[in-house]
C-alpha cells in the first residue's frame, strides 16, 4: 500500500458523539418528525446531500436553508470546542512518511470544517493532501469518487490505498473504490455493519498497527 486515505470525523478527530446526539436528539426530528429515521442511514454523508436523501425518502418538515444552518453553527462548536485528536495520530503520520507513504483527509465535511481541525490540532504538514466531497463533482459516500478522486490526487491507483473509516457509507465507498478498507469501530457506531472492510479494529492503537502493517507489505 502507498497511500492512506483518513476520514476525519469518528477517525482523526472523535466527533461522530457529538454529531450523533445532535443529528438524533435535534436535526433529525426537526426535519422529518414523521419519520424514524437510523442515524447510520446518514453517517459519513455531506450534510447537504443528507438533506437531499432526507427529502427524497421521507419528506423533509424544515427547508434547505434552515437544515444547513444548523449543521454549519454545530461544526464550528464542535470541532473548537469539543474533539480530541486520535490517540498516535501523530507518531503514525511520522512514520508513515517515513516509510514514504501518501497521507490524505478525504472527508465529507467542506473545507471549512477540515480547516479548523486540521489548524487546531497542528496537522498542516501531517497531511500530503486533504481532499473534502465538495471538491468533487460526483456523489459522495457512499459512492467511490471521493476516494477515486484522492488517489489520483496522490498519484496512486485506489487498489493500492488503505482507506481508514468508521462509518457504513464510508466502508462501503472505500470498498467500491478498490482500496483495502479498515474500519474503526467506536462507540457512537457500535451496531454498525462494517462488514465490506477488509480489517475491523476498535482502538487507536489497533489502528495505527494495522495500517503500519498494511504499508509494510
Amino acid at each position: 500500500m502507498h497511500a492512506v486515505l483518513f476520514d476525519m470525523d469518528g477517525v482523526l478527530v472523535d466527533s461522530e458523539d457529538y454529531w450523533v446526539e445532535f443529528q438524533r436528539e435535534e436535526i433529525l426530528p426537526a426535519a422529518v418528525p414523521d419519520a424514524d429515521v437510523d442515524v447510520a442511514e446518514v453517517t459519513g454523508m455531506n450534510y447537504r446531500e443528507t438533506y437531499d436523501y432526507l427529502e427524497e425518502e421521507y419528506g423533509t418538515a424544515i427547508g434547505r436553508e434552515e437544515f444547513e444552518t444548523r449543521f454549519e453553527e454545530i461544526a464550528r462548536e464542535i470541532y473548537h470546542e469539543h474533539v480530541d485528536m486520535l490517540d498516535g495520530l501523530e507518531g503514525l503520520l511520522e512514520r508513515l512518511d517515513d516509510r514514504g507513504v501518501t497521507t490524505a483527509v478525504v472527508s465529507s465535511s467542506p473545507h471549512d470544517w477540515i480547516d479548523i481541525v486540521v489548524a487546531r490540532f497542528d496537522l498542516a504538514d501531517g497531511f500530503d493532501h486533504v481532499v473534502s466531497a465538495e471538491d468533487v463533482d460526483a456523489a459522495g459516500k457512499p459512492e467511490p469518487d471521493v476516494f477515486e478522486y484522492a488517489a489520483s490526487e496522490a498519484g496512486v491507483p485506489a487498489e493500492e490505498c488503505v482507506v481508514v473509516e468508521d462509518s457504513e457509507n464510508g466502508v462501503e465507498a472505500g470498498a467500491r473504490a478498490g482500496s483495502t478498507v479498515v474500519a474503526y469501530r467506536i462507540d457512537a457506531h457500535d451496531d454498525l455493519d462494517l462488514s465490506p472492510a477488509d480489517e475491523i479494529v476498535d482502538t487507536p492503537a489497533e489502528l495505527c498497527e494495522t495500517v503500519l502493517a498494511l504499508c509494510n507489505r
